[in-house]
């Protein structure tokens, strides 16, 4: 077999595998999904009882290591993955430790037999369950993904997506044009998959750290499945084919205008590794952006060192999700919860809202007002509230598109984004969290009054 032909199939095969994988819906008992999240779905009910033993020793592990290397030993200092998983500051080392003390807390069931301190808070009243609920999924999520992605990665399919859509991309969401693979990813399939890739390609040095921060707080989205639940719990599935219209145009507006306001805007374009990033002009020896992205295709698989290199770059993905990812997810998505379920914050931060509802005519303000806010904690509050409030039904329309478009919220996507090393702190993911929902309203209201 000749060379070229043989460098074609390596481009074809796995890329055509990966598309498959993680960007092909499927419609699995009425529910489309993806054959990723469906495999994950079927390894997470075979070993569903083993996950909270094995999250367990994760995120103990995972506490217990990033304690040592504050002292920055020799052995974990001089060791690539080692380093990359566990050597940290020692503010992100007390995070770990308290997503481990949380976990065993309500694994345990300590302080679940109710009132209002601290452990009973963590375990009673099932915010450290629906933690653990969440990191048990992402778990499989992380370990299938790591060893899958490649394929979408390592193969030469974002160089030739990038060269076909940079002159899309670029100009209309300030990225380039391989952002477009992540893009539908995460819309498809399901966010945390879009940061994981978003993430590998920005420590590989194909994203700036501006190009990293947009396409991770932009393009990272909900997937159609939990739409759905989100509109189901407001009792308006008649609704769901403009809705999740709606939705999507509000997705694209917010990755248009986003990138172009503070703090995203602020961003430095730097990269974690220089020289990697594809030039996005058509050089001159080539006739089209076809021929170019193929060329870039061919170059990079030329560059794979085959099944070892695969494997290799699978798990130190996994390690790397497993002992930084997991606990940071545990730890702020229980905060997150405590804080909205047993204090009055959010509701407080929800209002200086109200005067923005009442000029956009939302019925029923001060219910949607307290819902704003509560979001950023998790996704599935809002409709909760609201559902049960006796708003009436183009409220609780508007509130279920704005809590799937704000998609930053910290018990997943939020958490995912602060534990990784994308260049993001609290503060900013807030900031772009405040600023969705506000383009959200703004296009939403309108257009709820037309509906109803």
């Amino acid at each position: 077999m000749k060379k070229e032909t043989k460098q074609k199939l390596l481009f074809i095969v796995p890329s055509a595998i990966g598309v498959l994988l993680f960007m092909i819906p499927i419609l699995v008992n009425e529910t489309w999904t993806i054959a990723v999240k469906l495999l994950a779905d079927i390894i997470n009910g075979t070993i569903g009882s083993f996950l909270p033993l094995l999250c367990a020793a994760i995120l103990t592990v995972s506490a217990v290591m990033a304690l040592l290397a504050l002292r920055k030993p020799k052995f974990i200092m001089d060791n690539a993955v080692l380093k990359d998983c566990f050597a940290c500051t020692p503010v992100w080392a007390l995070i770990r430790v308290a997503g481990c003390v949380f976990l065993w807390l309500t694994w345990l069931g300590v302080g679940a037999e109710g009132g209002m301190g601290l452990v009973s808070m963590i375990s009673g009243a099932g915010q450290g369950v629906v933690a653990m609920d969440l990191i048990s999924g992402l778990v499989i999520i992380f370990a299938i993904a790591s060893f899958l992605l490649p394929l979408l990665l390592d193969f030469g399919l974002l160089e030739y997506i990038g060269a076909l859509l940079t002159s899309f991309m670029r100009p209309v969401f300030m990225v380039p044009g391989r952002a477009a693979v992540d893009c539908i990813t995460s819309w498809i399939g399901d966010g945390t998959l879009g940061v994981m890739l978003t993430c590998n390609q920005y420590e590989g040095g194909y994203y700036s750290a501006k190009e990293a921060a947009i396409i991770s707080t932009t393009f990272s989205a909900v997937s159609i499945t939990f739409s759905l639940v989100i509109l189901n719990q407001v009792g308006l599935t008649q609704y769901f084919g403009v809705y999740y219209l709606i939705i999507c145009a509000v997705g694209v507006l917010c990755a248009i205008i986003c990138p172009r306001i503070p703090p995203l805007s602020r961003k430095e374009n730097s990269y974690l590794v220089g020289g990697r990033a594809m030039e996005e002009t058509l050089p001159p020896e080539y006739k089209n952006a076809r021929e170019y992205g193929l060329a870039l295709a061919m170059k990079r698989v030329s560059e794979h060192e085959g099944v070892g290199e695969f494997f290799a770059s699978g798990l130190k993905n996994c390690l790397s999700m497993w002992f930084g990812v997991l606990p940071t997810v545990m730890c702020i998505g229980t905060v997150a919860l405590i804080l909205s379920n047993y204090t009055p914050i959010f509701q407080y931060l929800g209002i200086p809202f109200l005067p923005l509802l009442n000029l956009l005519q939302v019925p029923d303000a001060a219910a949607a007002s307290s819902t704003m806010i509560i979001g950023f904690a998790d996704m599935f509050t809002p409709s909760v509230i609201i559902a049960g409030s006796g708003a009436p039904d183009i409220t609780r329309f508007i509130v279920a598109v704005i809590s799937v478009t704000q998609v930053l919220f910290l018990d997943e996507v939020g958490g995912l984004i602060l534990g990784s090393k994308l260049p993001i702190n609290l503060p900013e993911l807030f900031l772009i969290f405040l600023e969705r929902t506000i383009i959200s309203l703004l296009v939403v209201c309108p257009l709820a009054h037309l509906i109803f």
